[in-house]
């Protein structure tokens, strides 16, 4: 016979099982295991040898001109990237300061290039005295001459400053950067024993600069290429390749530059997250028949538009216009979106050149046989940035 205190216990018990079962009735169904994140998969990150420095550079480098936002730079590096561009005169001398506080972690692992501008020896070398100070560092691995177009701006008083910084421990290694005059540049970059050449280098040239790649690779010198996606970083301008000739066509054109060896790395304009990540994917696969044909159609597109500074029109401007220098120009206002870096560029020529108007003359002699559209590309330039 049950004791009292069971039977309370069983009576409790059966009271409480209608209350459980109405809450389990009330209660929302548990919530399945939450599914494991996908794993991200890492970029593929390929390097080449810059050329006798040795140096190893991963194919996609970083060109840090127009970038205002410093964590895509610390971003680059962390996804292995290892090869960054600045200048002292990038930003009104504010780029060097960015790059370095956004690689202060990463100095040890990356390459870190800078330029100078100065016409002589004890300028360049004032100018990566203040580059080093801005950056944060003690050296830079590469320092160019900047934008030299001709083989008389390499001048004996230029290299005996590089090699004073080298033996002074503030730079590994001595280069050129040069926007035009590739036939000048690069056979005095060679015959002055320079260790890199940074040059611009795209689909529009065709094959004009194979046998110049080569030379440079023959004796030894590493190559940078530069504006390689030809005038079409801003979100604009690329948006209004894209439409003409389809999706695509950026990642293509920094894959042509990487198609031949004798192109060690690259530095395409980088302002974003999701330009960066677009632009890594140019080391994930090979140029091919497809890529060509996305350039074919844009190089058509852009035709009338882009200036590859082949240096064909030098000195045929009347008024002595330095036309492929005002092209560019107003390539960095419209391909680039930087109407600040154009309008500088623009406001540092000579006043007597800033004021020339094309509409003051009834004809222009200044041919392209590539087929720019130059008068009314430099009227455009005279609106925008005069």
């Amino acid at each position: 016979m049950p004791t009292p205190r069971s039977r309370r216990q069983f009576l409790v018990a059966g009271l409480a099982l209608p209350v459980a079962a109405e809450a389990a009735l009330e209660s929302p169904p548990a919530s399945p295991p939450a599914a494991a994140p996908e794993a991200t998969v890492p970029p593929v990150i390929r390097k080449r040898t810059l050329g006798r420095t040795g140096l190893e550079v991963t194919e996609m480098g970083f060109g840090c001109m127009i970038t205002s936002d410093a964590s895509v730079i610390t971003r680059a590096a962390d996804l292995g990237v290892n090869y960054f561009d600045t200048a002292r005169v990038y930003q009104s001398g504010n780029n060097e300061r960015l790059v370095g506080a956004a690689l202060k972690g990463h100095r040890k692992d990356i390459v870190l290039s800078t330029k100078a501008k100065g016409g002589t020896g004890e300028e360049v070398l004032a100018e990566l005295d203040e580059s080093l100070k801005q950056l944060g560092t003690d050296h830079v691995d590469i320092w160019y001459l900047h934008a030299r177009s001709t083989a008389a701006e390499i001048t004996d008083d230029l290299r005996a400053a590089q090699e004073k910084a080298r033996e002074q421990g503030k730079i590994r290694f001595a280069g050129v950067s040069t926007h035009k005059g590739h036939a000048e540049v690069i056979p005095a970059a060679i015959e002055k024993k320079l260790d890199v050449v940074l040059m611009s280098y795209n689909f529009t040239m065709g094959d004009q600069m194979e046998p110049l790649l080569a030379a440079l690779h023959d004796a030894g010198l590493g190559v940078v290429a530069m504006k390689t996606q030809a005038g079409g970083r801003s979100d604009e301008a690329k948006a209004r390749y894209e439409k003409l000739t389809g999706n695509g066509g950026m990642l293509a054109a920094l894959k042509w530059a990487l198609r031949t060896p004798n192109v060690n790395t690259t530095v395409p304009s980088i302002t974003d997250i999701a330009m960066l990540e677009e632009n890594v994917k140019a080391m994930e696969a090979p140029f091919t028949p497809a890529d060509q044909a996305l350039l074919t159609a844009r190089f058509e597109a852009i035709r009338p538009d882009y200036c590859s500074m082949c240096g064909e029109c030098e000195g045929t401007c009347p008024k002595g216009l330095p036309v492929a220098d005002v092209l560019r120009y107003l390539t960095y206002a419209e391909g680039y979106g930087q109407f600040a870096l154009g309008r500088e560029n623009f406001l540092a020529m000579p006043r007597e050149l800033q004021e020339v108007r094309c509409d003051d003359c009834t004809s222009c002699p200044v041919r392209c046989s590539k087929g720019v559209q130059v008068t009314r590309r430099l009227r455009r330039a005279q609106e925008l940035l005069a």
